[in-house]
């Protein structure tokens, strides 16, 4: 429990997932009668986190209201570096008047945007940073992702069509793991969303499963494995690669799925021996042929890896052979194995089967992924002169100038920028290059649904959280986007009336998708307390369990069940999840 202020009579018991990391886990938030948090309890009655808490989540009050946190728009003096706080309307008027000007001089890819990881974990982050991003136009779009986990989605969309399409290991019915470069007694998982990571890796022990860490440090994680092999730093593709080759070598596979290029991988597994693998991994021959046989023995099986081997070179490569190895051991998409959340919430589904490079960047030619470059030639795209110089960024909810990889040379281009914009919470490496800071309201004056994450759970589960506290005479989250996508592109921006951006984007949204499905008439069906909420309930209504598909479910009975629901173990879902061209 954290606590952070003696609790009095007036205090009241509120509900919401906490947004601090993967493992969405339920909350019982305490307020006192000025809206403080004054303690933060796991909640019991949560049916996928049971009631775990983590230390990030008990701190939650504390971050909250963090006093270093800003919380009024600032303006950036440029004479002097000097800031001042301004008025919301002051703050837009002045990217409005500073930021088209850029534009119309040099172009929509004179501007470069980068997103931070915290816009995975917000409402506003799912279904308004998508607007913004359109609303510039530009190509030069970077995040936190290619320093992360892209190399898994990459592999995922190539080997399924989509790069969402990403199997997670079926922690609560394996009877073996193998996990490399991943520390989720840390970490709390990362493209596994499991609340009580600890806790569902020791039940499997205790089932009498097995449980295999491959990692060149001694992690926690490490230490609770039944065995640890270390591995020289960046040689996982060799091992992975080692355990194909035996699987083929002794006629050990069992594919279950209907797959293409059984023999192309064969032959590109022949040369990578046993033998071979140790003499590049440290991990002897013998090791790396009882593996595979494990793995092949198991009666269910999961390989799982993470940032360690996504970080490393070959990483798209070793995070491909990850489930080409759940494929060869019959696996995928199976009880116990790697499968495939079923999330509630419907976006729009991809038509046309994933691909990379459908553009490249300006100085050194890196292709695109998912409509991003690679963060580390951001300083690149705006310290070298030319056409297409990046000359004004916006930055939500991160940090490159700590972060990224070159990150000094970057901190040193974003101070030559003509203008930068920043939604962020703090004062910090990155956004004191901005002229602009715009902050997002307090955590608990948020709705949240995790759109991201519920995509990658080891179990199916939907929850929402209504804000705890009202905004006051703030903008919202959403309304601090969508205003600022109107104010940089010289649109109206004040959001009053029938101008209200937010409402604006989500009538667009809405008509969208109600035409797609083919019941433009069933609008006024939809429910919410603004238009916010009508998006999510559409988005439930028109998923795999909502009832304009045949089942029950809408933005109501998550209302009506503010503990969150439970909605049943992972189930095979190919190859209808596929989006590949055959």
């Amino acid at each position: 429990m954290g606590t952070m202020a003696q609790i009095t009579d007036s205090a009241r018991k509120l509900l919401r997932t906490c947004p601090l990391c993967e493992a969405v886990c339920g909350l019982e938030i305490t307020l006192d009668a000025a809206d403080h948090v004054v303690s933060v309890r796991g909640d019991k009655l949560d049916p996928f986190s049971k009631g775990f808490l983590c230390p990030k989540g008990a701190s939650l009050g504390k971050l909250d209201e963090d006093p270093e946190r800003v919380t009024e728009p600032m303006i950036r003096d440029r004479a002097t570096g000097a800031w001042r706080t301004a008025g919301w309307d002051e703050a837009f008027d002045y990217i409005a008047e500073r930021f088209p000007a850029i534009t119309a001089e040099y172009g929509n890819q004179a501007v470069g945007m980068y997103v931070g990881n915290p816009n995975a974990h917000t409402v506003a982050g799912a279904l308004y940073l998508p607007v913004l991003i359109r609303a510039l136009g530009t190509k030069n779009l970077f995040s936190a992702s290619t320093a992360d986990q892209m190399p898994k989605q990459v592999a995922a969309g190539l080997m399924f069509g989509d790069p969402l399409t990403v199997p997670v290991p079926d922690l609560d019915r394996t009877d073996y793991l193998l996990m490399l470069g991943a520390n989720p007694l840390e970490s709390n998982g990362s493209l596994c969303t499991a609340p009580d990571f600890p806790g569902r890796l020791a039940a499997l022990r205790k089932r009498g499963g097995r449980f295999v860490v491959v990692d060149p440090r001694a992690t926690r994680t490490a230490e609770r494995a039944d065995e640890h092999l270390f591995i020289r730093p960046g040689t996982d593709v060799f091992l992975l690669f080692g355990l194909v080759h035996t699987l083929f070598a002794e006629n050990l596979t069992e594919v279950r799925v209907a797959v293409n290029g059984l023999d192309e991988v064969r032959a590109a597994a022949a040369e990578f021996t046993p033998e071979v693998v140790a003499a590049h991994t440290g991990v002897p021959a013998e090791t790396v042929v009882r593996l595979a046989r494990e793995l092949a023995a198991a009666p269910t099986a999961a390989v799982y890896a993470r940032i360690g081997t996504c970080t490393a070179e070959f990483g798209t490569l070793t995070q491909w052979l990850v489930d080409v190895l759940n494929v060869l051991t019959g696996n995928l998409d199976s009880p116990g194995g790697a499968m495939f959340a079923t999330a509630a919430a419907t976006g729009i589904v991809r038509s046309k089967p994933f691909r990379t490079g459908r553009w490249r960047s300006r100085v050194r030619g890196l292709g695109e992924a998912m409509g991003e470059l690679p963060v580390a030639t951001l300083a690149d795209e705006i310290l070298t002169p030319g056409e297409g110089q990046i000359r004004a960024m916006v930055t939500v909810a991160g940090n490159p100038a700590l972060s990224a990889p070159g990150a000094a040379r970057l901190d040193a281009a974003l101070a030559g920028l003509d203008f930068m914009v920043s939604v962020d919470r703090y004062l910090n490496e990155t956004t004191r290059h901005a002229d602009v800071i715009l902050p997002p309201p307090r955590t608990v004056q948020s709705p949240h649904y995790d759109f991201a994450l519920l995509q990658f759970a080891v179990r199916n589960y939907a929850r929402y959280s209504r804000p705890l506290v009202p905004l006051g005479d703030r903008p919202s989250e959403a309304a601090v986007l969508a205003r600022l996508g109107a104010a940089l592109t010289g649109r109206p921006h004040h959001g009053t009336g029938d101008q209200d951006p937010v409402a604006a984007v989500d009538e667009l949204v809405i008509a969208g998708m109600l035409h797609k499905a083919g019941i433009p008439e069933r609008r006024d069906e939809l429910i919410g307390a603004n238009s916010t909420e009508q998006r999510i309930d559409l988005m439930l209504r028109l998923g795999p369990y909502g009832e304009w598909n045949g089942g029950t479910l809408n933005l109501q009975v998550l209302l009506d069940n503010p503990h969150g629901i439970d909605l049943g173990p992972l189930t095979p879902r190919l190859p209808g999840a596929l989006r590949t061209a055959s």
